[in-house]
């Protein structure tokens, strides 16, 4: 397969080898050899080890844990392809770490995400592709293309295949995420309800109150990140407690962080479906109610057409 300015090279960080994997697999292509590794002292050496002059070259790299770590790797492998004379540069970036500070908290913070997004252009990148951004107005941080993907057509997809849709109830975990909540309810002619719940401090969560009457519906909550897992189970119990049949979570990002993976394997959550954007710890995968749908196909369809120069959002239309 050939770019149509050039030939495609797709080059890997180390945060998601299989995902990176997969996605060459669907693309028919190899992965490009590259050295990416660290020094005693920990410092990040990459070497490309194949001529990419001229190329459209793509690198697969999420900022997941360690973030700091994988987001330098995608800096240095971007100056590395850039001195080798790569025609044009796209970061894949399947999880966008940093994103949940899109914004100023408080006085005298921060706004990290638009930091991240300065270091990534300043890098050299040329275009941006990502998915499920926390955020949607995070690509105006970026002053490059940038392409939003979305999981979305992947869960309805796996939600037709296993649910009788006539008893399922979509659910908004908060009100921040009605809007995401609501294009699924309208995918699958489902019914919407909301849980509206009080976050005293991050990482914890009080579920106050469930909006609609769940009573006797299978409930679906959808969400773009799941970190502690906490919000997830308190609404898994406030929603069974109102009457819910059963409880499903679909989730893009699974961050997973700390012990979250065993506190929704307690839980009353009946399955937690996570992408595989960020590489699935060992305690993920042996939670017997957590499965990983993949977006390999989709990241694929996406690097075909942009290097193709044809439409990627009629992917989602």
């Amino acid at each position: 397969m050939a770019a149509k300015n050039g030939s495609i090279k797709l080059v890997a960080g180390n945060s998601n080898p299989a995902l990176a994997q997969a996605i060459a697999e669907g693309l028919n292509l190899p992965l490009t050899k590259a050295s990416v590794r660290r020094f005693a002292d920990n410092e990040i050496f990459v070497e490309v080890l194949e001529n990419v002059r001229g190329s459209d070259a793509f690198i697969i790299q999420s900022t997941s844990f360690p973030a700091n770590d994988h987001l330098m790797e995608l800096l240095i492998i971007t100056d590395a392809l850039r001195r080798s004379s790569a025609r044009r540069i796209t970061a894949v970036i399947p999880y966008f770490g940093y994103a949940r500070q899109d914004r100023k908290v408080g006085s005298r913070a921060p706004i990290s995400a638009k930091l991240v997004a300065n270091l990534i252009t300043h890098a050299g990148i040329d275009r941006v592709m990502t998915l499920d951004l926390h955020a949607g107005q995070i690509q105006g941080f970026f002053d490059i293309p940038t392409d939003n993907l979305y999981a979305s057509p992947l869960m309805v997809r796996d939600i037709k295949e296993r649910f009788d849709l006539a008893n399922v109830m979509v659910v908004s975990p908060d009100v921040g995420g009605v809007v995401r909540a609501r294009g699924l309810s309208k995918r699958i002619n489902a019914p919407l309800a909301i849980i509206d719940k009080r976050r005293e401090r991050a990482g914890e969560s009080e579920v106050m109150n469930v909006i609609g009457d769940v009573a006797g519906y299978t409930c679906i909550l959808i969400d773009d990140i799941v970190d502690s897992g906490g919000t997830l189970v308190n609404a898994a119990d406030a929603l069974i407690a109102n009457g819910a049949k059963e409880v499903y979570a679909y989730i893009s990002h699974g961050v997973l962080s700390g012990g979250a993976a065993a506190r929704i394997a307690g839980s009353r959550l009946k399955e937690l479906v996570i992408t595989d954007s960020i590489l699935p710890t060992k305690a993920i995968n042996d939670a017997a109610n957590i499965r990983t749908l993949s977006i390999a196909p989709l990241i694929a369809e996406a690097i075909n057409r942009t290097a193709a120069e044809e439409s990627v959002s009629s992917l989602f239309d």
